[in-house]
């Protein structure tokens, strides 16, 4: 089926820049970046779809459209662009009639609801109006359902249902949520306007808390609202919901025959103590049932906060999913592939040898092997693996990140970052990549790149680190000031993929050193288990290390060098200032270093009662993490802390606690607050005003 072109078609005419009129990279470079999401390839295999995400400048907001581009990439079109509004998670219909998204377009209260564009031409129609918000869906593969997540609706909206309101899906520990398919949080107006010009103030209505995790960023306090799993009939526009049960559900997938439908759940008694999540199916027709458990692993089955979705086999005999590792490492532990009959039984785990996590698998077309995603020392590899087992074998050799990866037929698109590129849609041709989507090459033709280069060096225990450093692209000979910039998580790392930030330093003259210490994921559990209930240890020494690394190799200046990160980038900005006397400015945003004010204040009360145990118990311990507080007289330097008032991921309140902290102690600092934030800035202002604000502080200090 072919489809009729509606749309903007864009003339991708890059016009060649010579090498001595490309600039360097500045600060409102950040609103030129485009961010390109979410590829889905067509039943007939010509035409990929995906999402661009662009920041409206003079509206202060971000906002992302659907466009699609030819498989030979001869042609792009767009295929929304109503001002003001977004569409994301594009997704084509099985039979090819429909392009689904999902958007918040014509609803009062900004709730999302799920869109469907005719491949035959007209405008975009919501084929129903849901009472509450669509964060996920999946077509069926006849094309005549829709599986939906939808968030209850909001009690506290006029005409809803009481005991019903809007929840997230769960977030990766110590990140901020970069969920492409989570709903805007509703923004329901303080006052309505009356017919005398006067303003009715809202009746509000007291919180009421009984939950054992009672808030989380973004969503607020947390009551008895949970997300259900429902199925469309697009015939009629009907919903059901097809399970029982008052728990969330997550992430939904189509058996090959359409009979069924796999999900991820958890069901434990109290589901806010434990950090179990099973894989279930569920019936897709007929009244709402009991789901039957697939899994019963006691950790996370799937874990549904790394968007991974379970898939079925071909035959539809199997499904494949990740298992989490040991439940009392949580985050710390390693994911690993597996499959299971539809039927339930003993899982296979096929990764069993593989010391990386690994996430998003795909089956092959004959049901013989699988192809997946591998976080591995400073990149996300594509691999594949037998289903019986055996080794794995890398897809892609060039190192670079691999985001996600889609398969229609013989046709796969993947996207895909380097470092000195952004996230694009990418052709998978055998082993090797012809880009599709060019949606920033107008904007990289005309910079002149810093080379980012990968290092190794040993820590003062002799374990060997690996990180990149970043050399300034238009430095004389000779050493130059340097920034130790810090990942969050700590469960993450920092890999070959394109940062704005580390460009826009080097484009200023400085050096970036970049490390993965102890505690980051793509070096194996026990490289990310050393720092468990021991934050602010070996891993304060692995990121001193990559700055002795930079000065023997002529780059760091000693005299002239500064540190900073965000979330745990933060915190363990702070555990190195307590530390260690050689910086002369830095820079902490959204952390904490007094953890005894996290109890009960953030969202992480399961990982500080696994990992660190109850204040009260182990008290010890968790003096032990918080001394950059408790002996802040160690800090002697300018530190700037920076935070979002709404985060509760963080609270600001702990910035407000070192801040006031190195005041008392007459040292150079200064606290900035961004009203209205969460844990990741989504303001496009804000996030230049924080990037212009790095580069004053630092400047000031080191230059």
């Amino acid at each position: 089926m072919r489809f009729i072109i509606t749309g903007i078609l864009a003339a991708a005419v890059i016009v060649p820049v010579s090498a001595a009129d490309k600039r360097l990279m500045t600060v409102d470079d950040l609103s030129r970046l485009k961010t390109v999401s979410a590829p889905a390839i067509d039943p007939d295999g010509e035409w990929v779809a995906y999402s661009v995400g662009e920041v409206d400048v003079d509206g202060d907001k971000t906002f992302s459209h659907i466009w699609m581009t030819s498989w030979d990439g001869t042609r792009t079109v767009q295929l929304t662009s109503r001002k003001g509004e977004s569409e994301s998670s594009p997704r084509w219909s099985l039979d090819g009639r429909y392009l689904a998204f999902i958007s918040a377009r014509d609803d009062e209260k900004e709730r999302d609801q799920l869109w469907l564009l005719d491949r035959s031409g007209g405008e975009a129609k919501p084929p129903a109006q849901i009472d509450g918000s669509v964060i996920d869906y999946a077509w069926s593969p006849n094309g005549k359902q829709i599986a939906l997540i939808v968030l209850d609706a909001d009690p506290n909206e006029a005409g809803n249902v009481a005991g019903q309101a809007t929840i997230h899906p769960p977030q990766t520990p110590g990140k901020p949520n970069t969920d492409t398919i989570s709903p805007k949080q509703p923004k329901a107006a303080d006052s309505a306007l009356l017919a005398n010009g006067k303003k009715e103030e809202k009746k509000l209505k007291p919180i009421v808390v009984d939950r054992y995790q009672f808030k989380r960023d973004m969503d607020g306090y947390l009551g008895k609202q949970r997300q259900r799993l429902v199925v469309l009939d697009l015939s009629s526009g009907n919903t059901r919901r097809l399970t029982t049960g008052d728990f969330d559900e997550y992430l939904p997938s189509w058996s090959p025959d359409g009979k069924q439908i796999a999900f991820v759940s958890n069901r434990d008694q109290d589901p806010d103590r434990t950090y179990n999540s099973d894989l279930f199916v569920v019936p897709a027709m007929g009244a709402p049932t009991a789901p039957i458990a697939l899994t019963s692993f006691k950790g996370a089955d799937n874990d549904p906060s790394f968007e991974s979705y379970p898939v079925w086999s071909p035959d539809g005999r199997s499904i494949a999913y990740l298992q989490g590792g040991p439940i009392e490492l949580f985050a710390y532990g390693v994911r690993k592939l597996a499959v299971i009959a539809a039927t339930g039984g003993t899982p296979k785990i096929l990764t069993a040898g593989l010391d990386r996590n690994v996430s998003q698998p795909v089956w092959s077309r004959d049901g013989k092997s699988l192809r997946f995603l591998v976080e591995d020392d400073g990149a996300e590899r594509l691999s594949r693996v037998s289903v019986n087992g055996g080794s794995i074998q890398p897809i892609l050799t060039e190192r670079r990140d691999v985001l996600s990866i889609f398969q229609q037929g013989d046709k796969t698109a993947i996207l895909s970052s380097n470092a000195v590129s952004p996230p694009e849609v990418f052709a998978l041709e055998g082993q090797n990549l012809r880009p599709l989507s060019k949606a920033n090459d107008t904007l990289l033709e005309q910079l002149k790149l810093a080379p980012v280069e990968e290092t190794r060096f040993k820590s003062s225990d002799g374990t060997e680190i690996h990180g990149f450093l970043v050399r300034p692209p238009a430095a004389a000979l000779g050493k130059v000031p340097t920034l130790l910039r810090i990942h969050g998580g700590p469960q993450s790392q920092f890999s070959a993929s394109f940062s704005p930030e580390w460009q826009i330093f080097a484009a200023n003259g400085y050096a970036v050193v970049a490390a993965n210490p102890r505690g980051s994921t793509g070096r194996g559990q026990d490289f990310a288990k050393a720092i468990y209930a021991a934050w602010g240890s070996v891993d304060v020494q692995d990121v001193l290390a990559a700055v002795d690394d930079a000065v023997s190799r002529g780059v760091a200046d000693p005299n002239r060098l500064g540190v900073g990160g965000w979330s745990y980038g933060g915190m363990l900005t702070n555990y190195t200032i307590a530390s260690d006397r050689r910086f002369k400015a830095a820079t902490s945003g959204a952390s904490i270093s007094n953890i005894l004010a996290g109890y009960g204040t953030d969202q992480y009360i399961r990982d500080y009662e696994m990992e660190l145990g109850k204040p009260w118990e182990k008290l010890e311990t968790w003096m032990k993490v918080s001394y950059p507080f408790y002996q802040a007289n160690r800090i002697v330097t300018p530190t700037l802390f920076l935070a979002g008032d709404k985060d509760f991921n963080v609270p600001l309140l702990n910035s407000e606690q070192m801040y006031q902290a190195l005041q008392s102690q007459g040292i150079d600092t200064q606290l900035v607050i961004y009203p209205g934030q969460f844990h990741g800035l989504d303001r496009p202002s804000f996030i230049r005003d924080r990037m212009q604000r790095y580069l004053d502080w630092y400047s000031a200090r080191l230059k």
